[in-house]
């Protein structure tokens, strides 16, 4: 049995001296499957006095948090996820507070604060805004880990500079840090932590048989010792920290045995072999046929050579756990079956076509239309990938297929980048670069993790490919490993190759295609709609002179210049003589 992440908690709440409790909390441990996926997430509110509705807003902020959170993508970041649930969340909550007294005076809408922990794998996510408080007990002492988002007038008066319910947009504080055994954490309302030593609790946390009653006798002993507001304690202890390998996509990836080399004819799980498609050093791709229900389909294998790898053993298994979760006309989509998989492979729809590679070789000089069309099926589909925090991370003309219709389908996820598994990652693989080089972004080369505009820097560089027959920057982006190397990349003009292409279309590439991704577009949407419209940011762009676009030729002819000019001074001077 492969070890699982194991929590113990304890928590308790109490009106105190007020007439109702408006703090508000609650965890979810989910089981074994979504734990591993998910994690376990832990929650505490605590809505503002003034308001008769701080309850409401207390209560559904941590409801929302504990119900939403696990109903989001699994390939989504945990920072993601959370922040876009509470971000919802804080819309509901303003739209009330418009809507009721709170609209003239916040201190009587829907405002509460919350603080939230998610453990996933070895790594807690901390998110806070408002004034709870997370601790991290140590053996001698009780570390903060939150910051009050309390403005102070005076001594006696303060106010919340930041809740939720407050405005339309949210601000949440975030942090994350790796976990180990035995870490004690401690989420509390103002009620609490303001009037119970940290030696209390340490002692309590200590002593106590269980983490329930010890959250009780901190919350009485911030009772006994005058609070007059409502009092919450959670308290969370990590038991045991899952394995390096723990989730399903590993096991299986550790499991199930390599194939045998296929022949023609041959059944593997109910597929007959028809014809091997494609073989490289990293896997072999066959035609098949699935037996019960006649489809073709493309079946991957893993190359013999890399069979013992575990890591590319789980990156292999994890293309089929991409194609699943994306829905897109333009994404290869998987074969899905009934029956149990007894060996390592990926079933994929069969496409007839050719790869955009050959079809560039058949159209050495296609239309801007051709292509502009093209580029946004290819943007599309990675569009799909963006969507859900991935990264294709390796777009290249050999991974496009287009069909008989004219469709385009992205194929191969072996290089792609799922935030929600990397917040998973027991171990860090460092900034491997899996995509093909002269395809590949700049600042994968520096070291730096990769974003969407990366993506759009390939895609960018196919568009230009197919235009121009060429690349723009030659093979020299692979070769630049310093910001000072690529800022010397030297873009060759689309229109010295094409001169009949809009400017303004030449100048669209190129910004996409810049060293630096903030000088990029946003995203592969707006180069697609810069291909189509003319932007006043081109129209209007100097053109360079001819010093900058061809300094030989410009020195070539300034001293081809002076050589005339010295020609005739010399024949005026032997025509006075």
């Amino acid at each position: 049995m492969q070890a699982q992440l194991q929590v113990a908690i304890g928590q308790y709440s109490d009106k105190g001296r007020k007439p109702t409790n408006q703090d508000f909390h609650g965890a979810c441990l989910p089981r074994e499957a979504q734990r591993a996926s998910k994690g376990v997430v832990m929650a505490i509110a605590d809505g503002i006095s003034s308001s008769e509705f701080s309850q409401i807003a207390s209560q559904t902020a941590v409801r929302s948090l504990l119900e939403d959170y696990y109903c989001t993508a699994d390939a989504w970041s945990v920072k993601t996820s959370v922040e876009r649930v509470l971000a919802a969340t804080n819309s509901w909550l303003y739209a009330q507070t418009q809507q009721g007294q709170g609209r003239y005076d916040k201190d009587r809408g829907h405002v509460c604060t919350l603080s939230a922990l998610v453990l996933k794998s070895t790594t807690a996510h901390l998110f806070h805004v408002g004034d709870c408080r997370v601790y991290k007990l140590h053996a001698q002492a009780l570390e903060q880990l939150t910051q009050d988002h309390r403005v102070h007038i005076s001594p006696q008066e303060s106010y919340l500079g930041r809740a939720l319910g407050i405005g339309g947009h949210l601000e949440v504080d975030y942090r994350s840090f790796s976990l180990e055994p035995g870490d004690t954490f401690l989420l509390a309302t103002d009620g609490v932590y303001e009037h119970v030593p940290d030696e209390f609790i340490l002692a309590a946390v200590a002593g106590d048989s269980s983490l329930d009653l010890a959250a009780r006798h901190i919350v009485e002993e911030a009772h006994r010792r005058g609070s007059p507001d409502n009092l919450t304690v959670q308290l969370l202890r990590v038991e045991q920290l899952p394995d390096p390998q723990a989730g399903d996509l590993q096991r299986q990836a550790a499991e199930l045995p390599a194939p045998p080399i296929l022949e023609p004819r041959m059944v593997l799980d109910g597929y007959r072999i028809l014809r091997e498609i494609h073989g490289s050093s990293r896997s072999h791709i066959y035609l098949a046929q699935d037996e019960q229900t006649q489809a073709l389909v493309a079946l991957k294998t893993p190359s013999i050579d890399l069979q013992s790898d575990p890591a590319y053993r789980e990156r292999f298994l994890l293309e089929e756990w991409i194609a699943r979760r994306i829905h897109s006309a333009h994404v290869l989509k998987p074969c899905t079956t009934a029956r149990p998989r007894r060996h390592l492979f990926v079933a994929m729809e069969y496409v007839e076509g050719n790869t955009l590679a050959q079809w560039m070789i058949d159209h050495p000089r296609p239309d801007l239309d051709t292509v502009r069309g093209l580029v946004a099926q290819i943007a599309k589909g990675l569009r799909a990938f963006h969507r859900l925090e991935m990264l294709h991370q390796d777009l290249r003309p050999e991974n496009v297929l287009i069909d008989a219709t004219g469709t385009v389908k992205i194929i191969d996820f072996g290089a792609v980048r799922v935030a929600g598994i990397v917040d998973g990652a027991a171990s860090d693989r460092g900034h491997e670069i899996l995509g093909t080089a002269q395809y590949t972004a700049p600042e994968y080369f520096l070291g730096e993790e990769g974003t969407s505009r990366a993506d759009l820097f390939s895609l960018a560089v196919l568009a230009y490919q197919m235009l121009g027959g060429r690349l723009p920057y030659g093979l020299e982006v692979a070769k630049t490993r310093s910001l000072a190397a690529q800022k010397k990349l030297d873009y060759a003009p689309l229109r010295e190759i094409r001169p009949e292409l809009p400017a303004w279309v030449d100048e669209a590439i190129r910004k996409a295609v810049q060293p630096e991704p903030a000088l990029r577009q946003g995203d592969v949407d707006e180069f697609v709609h810069d291909l189509h419209h003319p932007s006043p940011e081109f129209l209007h762009q100097r053109r360079p002179a001819l010093i900058e676009r061809h300094p030989v030729v410009f020195w070539k002819g300034v001293s081809l210049l002076l050589f005339v000019a010295l020609v005739g001074v010399l024949g005026l001077q032997a025509g006075m003589r």
